[in-house]
């Protein structure tokens, strides 16, 4: 079943898409992300997650084996128990490899489980708006739909054009449901 939902003032109907087991390589952190910053600013934890991933991939990108897309990037949201009333998660954020062969040891490891996702393609202002919280409050309870797993990612490939060019941009969000 699917369902219509308005995110940033436009109604999005999610795709609802079955995926094998995903493969990433990248970084992570734990803590307040949106402590030192709130919102989509490369001052906070995320975006300097990202800057330090980008960073590495410039200077040491051959050492990540396997690849399948240099061009996509992924950031993973994993909540734990504490999250709801710490605000503290983990961010990770990386590329996806088809296998797992000499990684390097400054680098983390996430394994996301086969699942069903609904997937909302956000563009423009509709990415920097409360999305996750329009999802899981009213999208979710109205879908018949419930949260499969305790971690979401947003899938970042060419039509996510930087934090300068929001406007111009989209990413997907893949929400695991059951």
């Amino acid at each position: 079943m699917s369902q219509d939902t308005q995110i940033g003032g436009a109604v999005m109907e999610p795709a609802i898409v079955e995926r094998s087991q995903i493969i990433l390589v990248g970084f992570s952190f734990f803590g307040d992300p949106f402590a030192t910053s709130g919102g989509w600013t490369e001052e906070n934890e995320i975006g300097r997650l990202w800057n330090r991933f980008s960073a590495y991939v410039a200077h040491h990108g051959e050492r990540i084996k396997h690849v399948k897309d240099p061009q996509v990037g992924y950031e993973v949201h994993i909540w734990q128990e504490e999250t709801a009333a710490t605000g503290h998660f983990e961010v990770f954020v990386g590329v996806e490899v088809a296998r797992l062969e000499d990684v390097p040891v400054e680098l983390s490891v996430k394994l996301l489980p086969p699942t069903t996702y609904a997937v909302f393609t956000l563009q423009g202002d509709q990415i920097t708006s409360d999305w996750p919280k329009t999802i899981y409050s009213e999208w979710m309870p109205e879908s018949g739909y419930q949260a499969a797993h305790s971690f979401m990612f947003e899938l970042y490939d060419q039509r996510f054009k930087g934090m300068k060019h929001l406007d111009e941009s989209a990413l997907d969000a893949y929400i695991p449901v059951k």
